[in-house]
């Protein structure tokens, strides 16, 4: 699989688990921090990767880093994936299945961060066994990357998409993705709205932004304040 340029998307990212871990050494216990962080476009790319240092900052900024650097490709049919998949990782094993439009995204803690932010918007998923937040990643990653649009299946077989799937459904999965593309672009365009509004309030003073005069001598205060020392 090609490596993804991290730095010609568009990412987020959330932190799943920060938590404090202790290594026994010789000479006692040396703690230090360990962040899971999941970064992704919401529109099908997604990764996750852990960081640890001796403060939080620091490990959140390696877990990013490295996610970075984990980034895969989810071929989506839709909002939701092609078909089901389930996949192990150590004692975690998670099953990714297909829902239909408006079921919305049935997952919990680790599961749900990658599927928001690979763009997944309807999909039913269930974590068995282990519920270790870096196993269950690892495993819900894993199916991930084992799915396959029905473009790359049709390469594959040499043969055409309505051949591999059947007109019907060729059509269904041409109207799906145009309507996610569509989907996609406007979620992107509010994100980039509201993050320019962000930046602009920013910029802007305190005056400009209605939060009265100076401190010491400026606004109504101040006017009292010389009125007094007139009279």
């Amino acid at each position: 699989m090609p490596k993804i340029d991290a730095s010609k998307l568009q990412l987020e990212e959330t932190v799943v688990q920060v938590r404090r871990v202790a290594k026994v050494v010789k000479g006692g216990r040396r703690f230090s921090i360990r962040a899971l962080v999941v970064v992704g476009d919401r529109n099908g790319h997604v990764g996750f990767g852990l960081g640890k240092a001796a403060e939080y900052t620091e490990a959140i900024r390696k877990g990013v880093e490295d996610a970075k650097k984990r980034l895969i490709e989810v071929p989506l049919n839709g909002t939701t994936i092609p078909f089901m998949v389930k996949n192990r990782f150590g004692a975690s094993e998670v099953m990714l299945k297909p829902a239909a439009p408006g079921t919305g995204v049935i997952a919990g803690g680790a599961v749900r961060a990658v599927m928001e932010y690979a763009g997944v918007r309807d999909i039913l998923t269930k974590a068995l066994g282990s519920t270790n937040p870096a196993n269950v990643l690892e495993a819900c990653i894993g199916g991930l990357r084992e799915l396959r649009s029905a473009s790359e299946e049709a390469v594959l077989r040499g043969k055409t998409v309505e051949e591999v799937v059947g007109k019907k459904q060729a059509e269904r999965l041409a109207l799906a993705a145009a309507a996610a593309a569509e989907q996609a672009a406007a979620n992107r365009a509010a994100r980039e709205e509201e993050a320019r509004e962000t930046r602009a309030t920013s910029r802007r003073g305190p005056r400009e932004r209605g939060e009265g005069g100076d401190r010491r001598g400026g606004g109504e205060r101040g006017d009292r304040r010389g009125r007094r020392s007139a009279s």
